[in-house]
């Protein structure tokens, strides 16, 4: 079952159990993926359903950041429980050692040797890793590499 055939069937299922919270978070998602359709015109490859659910995480956790420096309790608790639901529809993340793998592989692939090369290596390493790994994680790795 694909990402949006769950989607669909989590929704139906939180609907039954009057699940409001997943039910809610369920639903934005299906709209961004709807909107997403709408905007590039055909059904949504799986990389960018992936893309949209990514960006859908990213901005949860940036306004958990928000409210924890507001110290808006209430909203973190709720914004903690969307990520959790969220994190069902995210494609599978690589392991810490597998992106080191990756990033020194990268490296060496494009013959950098400082900091000077950070673009070059950042740019030959996102599209392997789109998706399947935190970007400043792997900033930080690329950083220490060169260093």
């Amino acid at each position: 079952m694909n990402v949006q055939d769950q989607i669909v069937a989590d929704m139906k299922t939180a609907m039954k159990a009057h699940d409001k919270l997943t039910l809610n978070v369920v639903r934005m998602i299906k709209a961004d993926l709807m909107n997403e359709k709408v905007k590039v015109g055909h059904d949504l490859t799986d990389e960018e359903v992936n893309t949209v659910v990514l960006r859908a995480n990213k901005q949860r956790k940036e306004s958990l950041e928000e409210f924890k420096k507001g110290n808006r309790d209430d909203l973190v608790q709720e914004t903690e429980a969307e990520l959790k639901v969220v994190a069902k529809y995210m494609p599978q993340q690589l392991s810490d050692d597998e992106v080191k793998q990756i990033v020194s592989d990268t490296i060496k692939e494009v013959g950098a040797t400082s900091k000077a090369d950070f673009g070059k290596v950042m740019g030959a390493l996102m599209p392997k890793i789109k998706g399947k790994a935190d970007g400043g994680k792997v900033n930080q790795l690329v950083k220490e590499n060169l260093s």
